[in-house]
């Protein structure tokens, strides 16, 4: 198989701070030393992407000396904690920003999901959304159209694909835009967490065709998630980001297994919340009173979970939970809102949401994934924790009396 993407030295500096503070003086300073032949000053200076401490330089390197190639058909997982720098890589990989130092070689039509919508234009319709992307693509209005059909069905909007996008709910949006750039051929097509704001049933067909396009079209996926299961079941190589580093490259499993390694040994990393409506934004989000990403329970099987944060306007909000085996098989579902229609509706300004959680199940020993989401039920994801949290249940003794099953807890077992 041909390479058809080569990454070479790549590096991606920011500079910190307000947009403008000093900014021009720098600027000169570069322009001044490039007309001189010299080597830009500030790419002798800056940090590691540590997102967790203070720093004292303004610079920081997002990515720094990233090596790696990919051949065609293969299917490429990144992987890497939140902030490590894997949408920067890939945002380089689309060529929607340009790397500081090093260069990349690609061969073909790139199709990329960085975030929910990219490239729809909000005022445009599903149909002409379909259209105009094909068109960025440099497909004929006929090739478009011999793969309309199965499009509109892949991302089940058919009653919905005359209608503008904007008015779309962000699964449907991105239903849509993952239809678009699966069917229309690219040879390369980029995949972020878009995927996690789908629903179980799109997720599965997302994933298998990923699957079909690598193996029956030849084409290459890169494909970024924390559905760690997800992945080995998809990626034959990958690579790890830490704090903008290629820290490993290669097969995926032995790749995957340094990242859980590491991450056994690093269990203090905050609980991330990537806000996706911005009529919400979460200030904070603690379990058991504790904002990191790592639970210990021995005593007790309950969780107490407490958002804080701003919204714009009325809105019905509603709390959301996925658990998962270490392998990132679902378990079990918990949602107010869906299994009993109890959604608690808050107005404009400030506002508190706690919930006490029963975990289902006389479940094993062993370590256990969480995923929480805040949503309208069925309607609408306002937003979603970004990195797994993880669950080190250690066995509890459960009182006489207590019929700890996932009903009464308030979940509903997936199969």
């Amino acid at each position: 198989m041909s390479t058809i993407i080569k990454v070479e030295n790549i590096s991606k500096q920011y500079r910190l701070g307000d947009v403008g503070t000093g900014a021009l003086a720098h600027d000169v300073n570069k322009w001044w030393h490039k007309v001189r032949g010299k080597e830009n000053p500030y790419l002798k200076i800056g940090e590691t992407n540590d997102r967790s401490t203070k720093g004292e330089s303004d610079y920081v390197w997002a990515l720094k000396d990233i090596n790696f190639e990919v051949k065609q058909g293969e299917v490429l997982g990144i992987i890497g904690r939140n902030g490590a720098g894997k949408s920067t890589l890939l945002k380089i990989l689309s060529k929607t920003t340009t790397p500081t130092t090093g260069s990349i070689k690609i061969k073909g039509r790139i199709a990329s999901l960085l975030e929910v919508g990219t490239g729809f234009h909000p005022e445009l319709s599903g149909r002409d959304n379909i259209f105009l992307n094909g068109a960025i693509l440099g497909m004929t209005k006929r090739e478009i159209k011999s793969k309309f059909d199965e499009i509109v069905d892949f991302a089940g909007v058919e009653r919905y694909i005359d209608t503008p996008v904007k008015r779309y709910s962000s699964g449907m949006y991105v239903r849509l835009a993952f239809g678009v750039a699966a069917h229309l051929e690219p040879e390369i097509l980029i995949v972020d967490e878009v995927l996690a704001v789908g629903d179980v049933e799109f997720q599965k067909k997302a994933l298998g065709k990923m699957k079909e396009v690598s193996e029956q079209g030849g084409r290459t996926v890169l494909f970024v998630s924390h559905n760690m299961g997800a992945m080995k079941n998809l990626c034959k190589k990958g690579i790890l980001i830490q704090q903008g580093l290629l820290a490993a490259y290669g097969d995926f499993e032995k790749v995957a297994l340094k990242y859980e390694n590491d991450y056994d040994n690093n269990e203090e990393s905050i609980i991330s919340f990537n806000n996706i409506d911005d009529r919400m934004h979460i200030e904070s989000l603690t379990i058991n009173k504790s904002s990191v990403s790592y639970i210990n329970l021995d005593k007790s099987a309950e969780l107490n979970i407490e958002i804080k944060g701003f919204i714009k306007e009325q809105l019905p909000i509603n709390i959301e939970a996925r658990l998962f085996t270490s392998d990132q098989v679902p378990l079990a579902f918990y949602s107010p809102g869906h299994l009993y229609g109890i959604t608690k509706m808050f107005d404009k300004g400030k506002f508190i949401l706690k919930y006490k959680i029963l975990l289902p199940l006389n479940m094993n020993q062993g370590k256990y994934g969480l995923k929480i989401a805040i949503t309208d039920p069925g309607k609408h994801t306002y937003g979603q924790i970004d990195n797994n949290i993880i669950i080190n249940f250690g066995g509890i003794i459960i009182p006489t009396g207590l019929v700890f099953d996932a009903s009464k807890a308030g979940w509903l077992l997936l199969k």
